[in-house]
């Protein structure tokens, strides 16, 4: 039952963040929106990382991110790569292609690359200057995007908050950080935690993007 729960949290979460993309971007208009090719990129290497995956029995112990392993690529192939079983690693690709899709559309793709970026090196920053010391939150478990998708996900909701005065659609943008905050202390969910980092971080990019906004308004 807990590890069915853990699941479903998780799933809510996610269901979360993406409807938090969708109010950004409005649903109505998701059909008529160009092609995000920066989400098409990061989905694509998610792809490639399974086909290596499938085609070389290696391919874990080259590139995931166990820390007693060295290298220095291994924090960015790690994500690349998939360990959640063939259920796991579709959620990860597909909820990768949706959060990115809607992320793009709102930040544009240069942004969206830095914050997915984020995604992959914040999180045990976060966690060294909060102190927590032992493993990472981050819920990769040493290989998956999901880490990287969630702390992207979050910064949607982020945006939600700061632009919408739509009582509804606050308490949506509000329900991400609050639930990844019960999520990390009631199960030690670490998407929770990393979708905290994520609304966190999502204040800065929010500023960038009104600066660009402006700009191109002038």
């Amino acid at each position: 039952m807990s590890g069915l729960l853990f699941f479903a949290t998780t799933a809510a979460l996610m269901v979360m963040m993406i409807n938090s993309g969708l109010a950004l971007v409005g649903r109505d208009t998701v059909r008529e929106r160009p092609i995000p090719w920066a989400a098409v990129g990061l989905t694509a290497l998610a792809v490639a990382g399974v086909v290596i995956q499938l085609f070389w029995a290696g391919a874990m112990d080259a590139l995931d991110s166990d820390p007693a392993k060295t290298g220095w690529w291994r924090v960015v192939t790690s994500v690349f790569m998939q360990n959640g079983g063939v259920a796991g690693t579709l959620w990860n690709v597909v909820t990768l292609a949706v959060v990115a899709g809607l992320a793009q559309w709102f930040w544009g793709g240069p942004l969206t690359v830095v914050l997915f970026a984020g995604g992959i090196f914040l999180p045990e920053r976060m966690d060294a200057l909060l102190g927590m010391g032992g493993p990472s939150t981050d819920p990769r478990n040493f290989a998956g995007s999901s880490g990287a998708t969630y702390f992207l996900g979050a910064t949607l909701a982020t945006a939600l908050l700061m632009r919408t005065r739509v009582p509804k659609q606050r308490l949506l943008a509000v329900a991400v950080p609050v639930l990844g905050l019960v999520m990390w202390f009631a199960q030690s969910n670490g998407h929770g935690l990393v979708a905290v980092y994520g609304f966190v971080a999502g204040l800065p990019a929010w500023g960038a993007w009104r600066g660009f906004e402006a700009r191109r308004a002038r």
